[in-house]
This record gives structure tokens, C-alpha cells and sequence, in this order.
């Protein structure tokens, strides 16, 4: 056995493979070699495409979309067709669809396909003809390059009806992904709702002879669920299928850490068995046999700086695409031009740890202020700043606990203890100090602030001048 499939043999029962926010996973394989992206909602860059070769270990390797679309990009499809991917998305009432010759770019600019609903999926019948699938069930003809629509909407599929005793956000039928295996097409949809209670979402399947249907829908609904609230993970669904060279399979997708809510939907996977009859079913044990999430444990994971190349971190992103040319980097550091306070758009990266530390340095010129923070949407930023004179912890726009520094340059320390927020700076004399204000932040999550979001870390600078960061760390622990 190989050291791939050996790798592959030890996911058994629920594996997190992705901390953090990663939600809506589409996975492709091509050969031996993995390629993944989400949602990347209104974070700019967009659609993080991740390279891994054995399912459990994944690498970031460029981003599908650079300058936002005026819209919350949501439920990707990232396929493999005749030499080129292609990746589907919804954004701002419309889909889109990019291209590009190997998944780490350059990926085209996005093109409109004209068409509503969301979650699209894309699928091939026996004859070579294009389709894409949609939520609430409908389908329409693409184009044979795949990059235009043709022909009407229909809806060719009403889902699959769960007990009505079941506590549910709302039926939703959403994120069609299209498997074909030995003469049949499976649909793998996500019902339920991706948030509200514990026992929301869920995975169902449907099979049918041809893409226009009758689809029957699987004996062994729901594929994955969440049972109880008792369960580690919470909202288990949004699936799509993969399969090994060696023949296994595995079924991708999200869900909520039970307690962790602002972390966002975390990427899991976990087996599936073919039977007899030609239906697949999660396969080993059931309920929650979970292994330690692949999260990154050493800082170089979230450079503001790459080395390599001297550009932008690749976990690293505007709230927005407003603010993609104020910046620059100059021998390892990042200068960030100041806009006014109002425009609430930081720079951001995701956080993957229940605990963790950050820490970065700030300069300050002209009447420029410089921040550190943890942001879920305008109007809900919280931290630490840093104006030339004063360091000072911040709710929005309102200041509080200011503490005399003086001397343009300081570090600033965020520590975020499972949601207790407590803020340090550094003094002149080297020691660190900490601020007598604090935050608790549970409750920054879509069930009591919508859009989906999770909260990340933000740099910010905001009125005039530039603020320099340096030396950024983040580390799991206190």
C-alpha cells in the first residue's frame, strides 16, 4: 500500500479536514491530485482554490476571482471538463462562471450567465450536452463551452420530503452537485437550511436514468444528519461526492462546531459504501468519531507577506473590493493607505483555533490610525488602536480605556480565549501592558447576525496617511 492510500484508509467515521470558515466545499479530482473551493461571500479575493493529494492535508494555492463581482459569492462548483476548469458561482441575484488551465490560475474574469437561483452544479449527460442545475430543483442548457445558457428553466426536482416533526430552518433545497455511476445520475442536494437549529441541515440523494428525470429519491435519507444538539457537530450538510483512484468514496461538506458558532462552517468528510442495489450511505461508524481538525499550527500559515514572492498572504482579503488598490508592500511589510472611518472595510484572515493569539506591529503617520480587531460586518468590529499618541480598545467607532504611548510605532495583542477578547500593547520600555477593557463575542455568527459570515481577524487604517503593519504572528493558545 502506497503512502496516499494508506493516508486515505485512516478517515473513518467524521474527519475535519479544514478549520474555520470554510463552508459550501466543492471538490474535484483530476488524476491523483485534489483541487477544493467555498463560499467566499463578500471577502475579496474570492473562492480560495486548495490543492491536497490525499484528502487530509490541503495547501492554498490562488484565488478563482480577484475584484468583487458587487455581490456575496456563494455554493461554488468547481468541475474539470476536456482540459480546462471551470468554476460556477452565484453572486448578486445572478451566476457566473470562470476558467482557467490549471486550478492555481489565472482564472478568466467572471462571466454573467443570466440566470437566477443559486447553488449551481454542472452536469454532462451520455451525449455531450451541458446542463446546469440550480436551486429549488431546476435545470437549464449551457452552451457546449460550457460559458452561456440556452433554452428555458425547469424544474425537474422537488426534493426529498423529511418528517415533518423535524426541527428544521426551512425545506430549502439548494446545492445540486451531479455524480454519474454505472448508468445512473445522483443528485446530491442540501435541505434543511445551513444554520438555525442544531438539527437543520442535511444531505439527501436522488438517482435517475437521464438529468431531465423522474428522480427517485435514495432509501437512505438523509446521507448525513445531525440527530441531537448533543453532537459535537452542528447543521451537518451541503455534500458533495469524490472518489479515490483506489476506488473509495468520500463525501464532502460543512458544518458547525457545537459552541464555536463564530469560527463558521468548518469542511468535513467522511466515507460513503456503495450497496447492492446501487445506492450510497455514510459508511463506517456512526456518530461522532472525530478526528483533530488539519489546522495550521505555526504562524507562517497567516503571513501578511508571502516570502516568496513578496505579495499578499494568500488567507488574506478585503470586507468588500473597494479597497484592493490601497495597499502595498514594501521589504515584508504591508502599508495600508487610511480611509475615513466609515468605510468599514478591513483586511482580514480567518482564524482557525478555539484560542488563539495575535500579535502585529504598527506605524502611524500623519493623523492615520491603525488597528487590530475581530470583524463580523460593518457594525460589529471590535479591538485595539493605535493612533500615534494613544492606544485604545474600539467598539465600531467608539473609543474607550485610551492609555498615553506616544512615538509612532507600537505592537498590539489580541488574545481571544473560546469568544473572551483581551487586548495588550507593548510600551516603550518593552513590557506589555493590558488594557482594563475587554469583549465577549458568542454571538457573532449568522444565527444572531446573518449573511453567513464568521468572524476573522481585521487590520485596518483609517482617517489620513498611511499605516505601515509588521511582523504579524498568530498562534493557537494564550
Amino acid at each position: 500500500m502506497n503512502l496516499e492510500a494508506h493516508l486515505m484508509s485512516k478517515i473513518q467515521g467524521v474527519h475535519a479536514i479544514l478549520a474555520g470558515d470554510y463552508p459550501d466545499p466543492s471538490i474535484v479530482r483530476v488524476g491523483r491530485d485534489y483541487y477544493m473551493t467555498h463560499s467566499s461571500f463578500y471577502y475579496t479575493p474570492g473562492m480560495l482554490v486548495w490543492h491536497s493529494r490525499n484528502l487530509t492535508d490541503w495547501k492554498p494555492i490562488g484565488h478563482a476571482v480577484s475584484e468583487s463581482v458587487g455581490g456575496s459569492i456563494m455554493a461554488p462548483d468547481l468541475i474539470y471538463y476536456e482540459g480546462l476548469y471551470y468554476i460556477y458561482f452565484p453572486a448578486g441575484g445572478t451566476n457566473y462562471v470562470v476558467t482557467a488551465e490549471h486550478p492555481a490560475g489565472p482564472w478568466s474574469k467572471p462571466v454573467d450567465l443570466k440566470v437566477g437561483y443559486i447553488d449551481p452544479g454542472h452536469a454532462i449527460d451520455s451525449e455531450g450536452n451541458r446542463f446546469l442545475f440550480l436551486s429549488e430543483g431546476y435545470m437549464i442548457p449551457l452552451s457546449k463551452d460550457g460559458m452561456s445558457t440556452e433554452g428555458e428553466l425547469k424544474q425537474i426536482y422537488e426534493g426529498w420530503r423529511y418528517p415533518k416533526e423535524w426541527l428544521t430552518e426551512g425545506f430549502y433545497l439548494e446545492s445540486p452537485k451531479l455524480t454519474f455511476k454505472d448508468g445512473y445520475y445522483y443528485m446530491t442536494s442540501a435541505q434543511g437550511g445551513t444554520a438555525g437549529p442544531a438539527t437543520s441541515h442535511m444531505i439527501v440523494s436522488a438517482r435517475a436514468k437521464s438529468l431531465e428525470g423522474p428522480w427517485e429519491n435514495s432509501p437512505h435519507n438523509p446521507i448525513v444528519h445531525t440527530e441531537h444538539r448533543s453532537e459535537r457537530w452542528w447543521s451537518k450538510g451541503h455534500g458533495t461526492l469524490v472518489d479515490t483512484p483506489e476506488g473509495e468514496w468520500y463525501i464532502v461538506y460543512h458544518a458547525y462546531e457545537k459552541d464555536y458558532y463564530p469560527l463558521g462552517r468548518q469542511t468535513l468528510i467522511e466515507p460513503i459504501a456503495w450497496t447492492a442495489d446501487g445506492w450510497f450511505a455514510a459508511a463506517g461508524v456512526k456518530g461522532d468519531v472525530v478526528q483533530e481538525p488539519a489546522v495550521p499550527s505555526a504562524s507562517a500559515d497567516r503571513d501578511l507577506v508571502r516570502t516568496d514572492s513578496g505579495q499578499l498572504g494568500l488567507h488574506w482579503h478585503f470586507f468588500g473590493g473597494n479597497r484592493l488598490g490601497d495597499y502595498h508592500i514594501e521589504e515584508n511589510y504591508l502599508i495600508l493607505k487610511a480611509a475615513p472611518i466609515e468605510q468599514i472595510e478591513p483586511l482580514l484572515c480567518i482564524p482557525v483555533h478555539h484560542t488563539y493569539t495575535v500579535e502585529v506591529t504598527v506605524s502611524v503617520e500623519d493623523e492615520a490610525v491603525g488597528t487590530l480587531g475581530l470583524f463580523y460586518k460593518p457594525g460589529f468590529y471590535y479591538g485595539i488602536g493605535f493612533d500615534g499618541k494613544q492606544v485604545f480598545s474600539f467598539h465600531n467607532h467608539n473609543r474607550s480605556g485610551r492609555t498615553e504611548i506616544f512615538g509612532g510605532t507600537t505592537t498590539l495583542r489580541l488574545v481571544n480565549d473560546e469568544h473572551q477578547i483581551a487586548l495588550y500593547f507593548r510600551s516603550l520600555d518593552g513590557e506589555w501592558s493590558k488594557l482594563d477593557y475587554g469583549f465577549e463575542m458568542s454571538g457573532f455568527h449568522h444565527n444572531v447576525l446573518g449573511l453567513f459570515l464568521s468572524l476573522r481577524i481585521a487590520l485596518n487604517a483609517t482617517g489620513e496617511g498611511n499605516v505601515t503593519f509588521s511582523k504579524f504572528t498568530y498562534r493557537a493558545g494564550l
